[in-house]
């Protein structure tokens, strides 16, 4: 497992705890609060993987991953959406220098990525012209640039590309009224008819492989990292977080808790103490899956090495279970731990309905990420732009 980041690590327990205070409030307000943007902000986790040249730590891609775990300690809603605001700071250092040196000009961003191309962006000069809707916009309430999912191009040579484009150019729609997740603010996002200068576009096709222009510019590791396994651990980590606390939170419930009607102590029944038995075992294989899939990737990119497609879906695949089972361990636990666990200001149950949404995002959809890695092994064609 990796190790708590540097700049993250000084305020770790501290910044843990003001997340679990403020959690109830977050959700309610469908968004981070103030006080949480700015921890995250002294932190020094928004520079963990931004380019040294502008003023980033640089760190080797998987020492975001730790922090993100151990943040979902305190609330998973807030360290996805700030696990995401670190990696996107990351993927703003996939474009051409030009881009960098403009976006990084006063440090790291606020910049939400909603990337299914959902929108279109036609040739205009020695630009494009962009309209589009996306959804999934998480922290966009807080954005000061924003990624987005487009196809690009004449109508006789599109190619899928992401594209960068201010906040002030966008329109939000309020759609988040959801059951879990409520305080990442992902709401949707409008573009409509706005010009963009073709070096704010990268092609997907190169960001999938790890051979943007940043991977050139700044030559190190971090930046040849391919985004589907990136994202796909990112994404995970506040379920394996949220599991592990749950689990914790359990075990204190079960030291203490007298089942009504029968008076019994409950740490003194066998079935409840498999479930905890279980829940800790299974954590210690997930995090084991999670060392040798993050090892396999920064082999190959420390090497120098294009990370094969057939490694790619299995990292996608390695996410996913992660996230399914951390899901399944914490539906476990709260089956035994009583109806009390479901008044809302519980921290339990808001882990699981964290969780039960983490595990609808496309990348953990279960049976295609096993698929693509399944047909992959065995030398089966799958399509060119598939989500690996």
């Amino acid at each position: 497992m990796t190790t708590l980041s540097a700049p993250a690590a000084g305020v770790a327990d501290e910044f843990i705890a003001a997340l679990a205070e403020r959690a109830g409030d977050a959700e309610t307000a469908r968004r981070l609060p103030p006080e949480t943007i700015a921890d995250y902000r002294k932190s020094g986790l928004d520079r963990l993987l931004m380019p040294a040249r502008y003023g980033g730590a640089q760190a080797e891609f998987p020492e975001i991953l730790d922090p993100i775990r151990r943040m979902a300690h305190g609330c998973a809603s807030s360290a996805w959406t700030l696990g995401f605001y670190t990696l996107h700071n990351w993927m703003l250092a996939l474009f051409d220098e030009q881009t960098q040196s403009e976006v990084f000009a006063d440090g790291p961003v606020l910049c939400p990525a909603p990337l299914a191309p959902t929108g279109r962006a036609v040739p205009d000069g020695d630009g494009f012209r962009l309209t589009g809707r996306w959804s999934w916009a998480t922290g966009v309430m807080d954005a000061q640039w924003i990624l987005v999912g487009a196809i690009c191009g004449a109508e006789d040579a599109p190619f899928p590309a992401l594209v960068l484009v201010p906040a002030s150019a966008i329109t939000v729609e309020d759609v988040w009224h959801t059951a879990g997740m409520r305080a990442t603010g992902s709401n949707d996002v409008v573009i409509t008819d706005t010009w963009v200068p073709a070096h704010h576009l990268v092609n997907v096709v190169d960001i999938y492989g790890g051979t943007t222009p940043g991977a050139a510019l700044h030559d190190a590791p971090t930046y040849r990292w391919p985004m589907v396994p990136a994202l796909a651990l990112v994404a995970a980590m506040p379920a394996l977080g949220a599991a592990e606390r749950v689990t914790e939170l359990f075990a204190e419930r079960l030291s203490k808790r007298v089942l009504a009607y029968s008076g019994a102590a409950q740490k003194d029944q066998p079935a409840a103490q498999i479930r905890l038995g279980s829940a800790r075992v299974r954590l210690r294989a997930l995090h084991g899956l999670l060392a040798d899939t993050v090892a396999q990737i920064q082999t190959a990119v420390s090497a120098g090495e294009r990370v094969t497609r057939a490694q790619r879906a299995d990292a996608r695949a390695a996410a996913a279970h992660i996230v399914h089972e951390s899901r399944a361990i914490i539906a476990d636990l709260l089956e035994a731990a009583g109806a009390s666990v479901h008044f809302l200001d519980n921290p339990l149950q808001r882990a699981k309905r964290d969780v039960d949404i983490i595990c609808g995002h496309v990348v953990f959809d279960y049976d295609v990420s096993r698929e693509l890695a399944g047909a992959l092994e065995v030398g089966v064609k799958i399509s060119p732009i598939s989500m690996i």
